[in-house]
């Protein structure tokens, strides 16, 4: 019987599968956004609110009153990441590696555009003429306490009392949340959310919970992140209007794939873009602490 041995082969998959990781951004769609050229810009411009004055005489003079105004800043962050494919390398692979790392890179810059939105959720914001001056998040009133629990229908209500009380417009604003898997599965946990004597369909007619998801409640849309800060042990819980953030693009998430000479014209894939966030007014923006 004929046996060749040496015509064996070794046979291996040619297709490339990701590990497990966030693919894109999940928090650009809920805040306001645009585009920036310099050292940065002001996505909005402050008008505080005016008291109207009673009249009391006749033919009395124009009585005149001030606004308080001010501005709100973003800055640019630069992010990039590349890596290179030796072409010895490419010489002993059947699949191209170019387009996965490619889009690994991708994935990783918008991951990046989220840690930005939430930092600055609750970080310290830039107002003023020139941004010289320092706006810290008001946790004294903007702040739902932990209180040694997860995320909890009182805690839900407690956070859109605040919103409410500051005259946030949550008929017309989209307002979100943010939470993980854990703080995900308290609510799933809890009878008020999951009982349809007490959710039933919200305002739009879609089901609070479409295949055990938590889409929508008491009017914020939930949003799954496992990215989230924690402090002192608490998971910080972002509840927000759309237009109390905001993300400030100067340069959109860019690929390039090129040899580079100074490395035996190995191929390099580079992934780069520049983006920052910021809060634009501090009532529409709530903490939840939660343990």
């Amino acid at each position: 019987m004929l046996h060749i041995p040496v015509w064996n082969v070794l046979q291996y998959k040619t297709n490339v599968a990701h590990l497990l990781q966030q693919k894109d951004s999940r928090f650009a769609m809920a805040v306001t956004t645009d585009n920036y050229k310099g050292e940065g810009a002001s996505p909005v411009n402050q008008v505080g609110p005016a008291t109207a004055t009673k009249r009391t005489e006749r033919d009395s003079d124009t009585k005149l009153k001030n606004l308080a105004m001010d501005r709100r800043w973003v800055y640019p962050v630069d992010y990039d990441w590349a890596t290179l494919i030796d072409k010895l390398d490419l010489l002993r692979t059947i699949t191209d590696p170019t387009n996965p790392l490619a889009e690994a890179g991708r994935m990783a810059m918008a991951r990046a555009k989220d840690d930005e939105i939430i930092a600055a959720f609750f970080a310290d914001a830039k107002t003023g003429v020139q941004g010289g001056t320092t706006t810290a998040f008001p946790t004294g009133t903007q702040q739902v306490a932990a209180g040694g629990t997860g995320l909890t229908v009182a805690k839900l209500r407690a956070a859109r009392k605040i919103l409410r009380a500051a005259e946030v417009d949550l008929e017309s604003e989209d307002i979100f949340i943010a939470i993980d898997a854990d703080k995900e599965d308290d609510l799933l946990a809890d009878i008020q959310v999951t009982s349809r004597e007490y959710s039933g369909d919200n305002e739009s007619g879609k089901p609070v919970l479409r295949e055990g998801k938590l889409t929508k409640y008491m009017g914020f849309n939930f949003l799954h992140s496992e990215r989230l800060q924690t402090s002192g042990g608490n998971l910080l819980v972002p509840v927000w209007a759309k237009s109390g953030m905001h993300l400030g693009t100067w340069s959109e998430i860019s690929v390039t794939i090129g040899p580079r000479p100074d490395k035996n014209n190995a191929p390099q894939v580079q992934v780069t873009g520049t983006f920052g966030a910021t809060r634009t007014e501090e009532k529409k923006v709530v903490q939840i602490l939660c343990a």
